[in-house]
């Protein structure tokens, strides 16, 4: 699995209420690491809570799961 497929699974994960959130996260930290990278680049315009609370939330509970998440401008 490619780190934008993984992506593309966390916001499905996030539009149907955080249903497999975890196994998500770690299918991108595994994509992550096989591809080199060290942080995760989410879209913001694609959270179900696009406002400062909802990025620093998802930051936290990704950073306690391993996975350092940035927000594309």
């Amino acid at each position: 699995m490619t780190t934008a497929e993984a992506l593309e699974k966390i916001y499905e994960s996030l539009a149907n209420d955080n249903i497999e959130l975890d196994a998500a996260i770690k299918d991108l930290k595994a994509a992550l690491a096989a591809e080199g990278l060290k942080e995760a680049v989410v879209e913001p315009t694609r959270l179900a809570q696009n406002n400062r609370q909802g990025r620093k939330l998802m930051q936290s509970y990704f950073k306690k799961k391993g996975v350092t998440v940035t927000f594309a401008a």
